[in-house]
């Protein structure tokens, strides 16, 4: 019986319709297609990111081609390749050296101040200034707060020297005008030392670490504050119950990022603040690794005490990242 509908076999298909044919070429076609218009459209922004990707690549990552020297008895003359393997000699001589631990020590302390310091000044400078309800003051205090941070480290101590100078010093003046006698060389004082490293350090930077609290802050909803104020809550209770939730997993974040930091005090500061008479607290690893390690031609030791101090810090990302995924749910990965 004929129904009067003709049956169409998969060859008949194909020979009606041969555009058909690769359905699968097609496809992949349009996505070549669609992907070198993704290309044209975005070229402007792969050639700035390839600017910040080659300075990595050039500066980051080559570098750590040359890391092995920390397991040679490295030699300019010989070269990389042709200095002699040690293994991991220049590690033992770095941990049995006498100056290992007062080393670490003074490293530790100071970064450690640093951190127990600053964070919390910072976070405070954040929270007060988002109470300031007048906009005028509250722009005159974020750029008197943020500007010391565009003054240069070698500036900063030229400032803190003529001020403190035992002999010409401001501070002196004062000291004599008002009859009070011989201001002690604060410079020269192991105890002053990191007193003077970190608070200079927190009005330096302070205003500027703000910014970022600022930022989290000022993203918080309205409603919250305006829910708080008809429960009458005062301002530490707003502070406690509304701010502090929402700024606390940013703090976590960057105490993570600041311990992992803690044996890579800055050079800079820290070597023009260094006298003869202060050595006993201000020889970190840094100042250490750049006298032993190039002043002396040592560039194994050098090369093998800065692995040491990635490797820590690494485990101290490492494990404080875990405590704070476990305490306030909170981590970088």
């Amino acid at each position: 019986m004929k129904t009067g509908v003709a049956l169409r076999t998969p060859e008949s298909v194909r020979a009606i319709s041969p555009k058909a044919e690769k359905p699968s070429n097609m496809l992949g076609r349009s996505r070549i297609n669609r992907m070198r218009r993704e290309l044209r459209r975005s070229a402007p922004l792969y050639i700035i990111l390839s600017i910040p990707f080659l300075f990595l690549l050039v500066f980051n990552y080559a570098p750590l081609f040359g890391a092995q020297i920390a397991f040679r008895n490295y030699n300019p003359v010989q070269g990389i390749w042709g200095s002699p393997w040690v293994g991991l000699q220049q590690f033992r001589q770095w941990v049995d050296n006498p100056d290992f631990w007062p080393v670490m020590r003074n490293t530790i302390v100071l970064s450690a101040y640093s951190i127990g310091v600053g964070t919390p000044a910072t976070v405070i400078l954040a929270l007060m200034l988002n109470e300031v309800r007048h906009q005028k003051f509250k722009r005159f205090v974020q750029s008197v707060t943020y500007f010391p941070y565009f003054i240069s480290v070698v500036v900063l101590i030229g400032m803190m020297q003529l001020l403190l100078s035992p002999g010409t010093g401001l501070v002196q003046e004062i000291f004599t005008g008002l009859g009070l006698g011989q201001v002690p060389d604060l410079f020269g004082s192991p105890g002053t030392f990191a007193h003077l490293y970190v608070w200079s350090g927190v009005w330096q930077t302070t205003g500027y670490g703000a910014i970022i609290y600022l930022g989290v802050l000022s993203n918080v909803d309205p409603g919250l504050y305006e829910a708080a104020r008809l429960d009458g809550a005062s301002i530490l209770q707003k502070i406690r119950h509304v701010d502090w939730p929402m700024i606390r997993p940013t703090v976590a974040i960057l105490l993570i990022l600041s311990l992992g930091g803690i044996l890579t005090v800055g050079f800079e500061k820290v070597y023009l603040m260094q006298t003869p008479l202060n050595l006993a607290t201000s020889q970190i690893v840094a100042t250490y690794v750049y006298e032993f390690g190039l002043v002396q031609d040592n560039f194994s030791f050098g090369t093998a005490v800065g692995l040491f101090n990635s490797f820590i810090s690494l485990i101290l990302v490492l494990v404080v990242n875990q405590i704070s995924r476990r305490v306030a749910q909170t981590s970088l990965f």
